[in-house]
């Protein structure tokens, strides 16, 4: 079973075109809008399992980051 945060995240992804990627606010804001900041480390801690699975790039000034030790802004796209 999905969790909410994985599930706004591929929705939304599977919105745009390849190679394109979403902020995690973007995701946070789609599962709760009005207390989207209090979703950031979820919505962090989710795309690093996803990351880790190879379900998902998280990615730094456009480039693939490493999951375990990225820091700083990231964006997220499909592999």
């Amino acid at each position: 079973m999905r969790s909410p945060i994985e599930e706004a995240i591929f929705d939304l992804l599977k919105g745009l075109e390849p190679g394109k990627s979403v902020s995690p606010e973007q995701v946070a804001r789609a599962v709760d809008a009005e207390g989207w900041r209090r979703m950031l480390g979820q919505v962090r801690a989710t795309a690093i399992g996803l990351a880790r699975q190879e379900r998902l790039v998280i990615t730094r000034h456009g480039k693939p980051a490493d999951p375990d030790s990225f820091k700083g802004v990231y964006r997220l796209r499909l592999p």
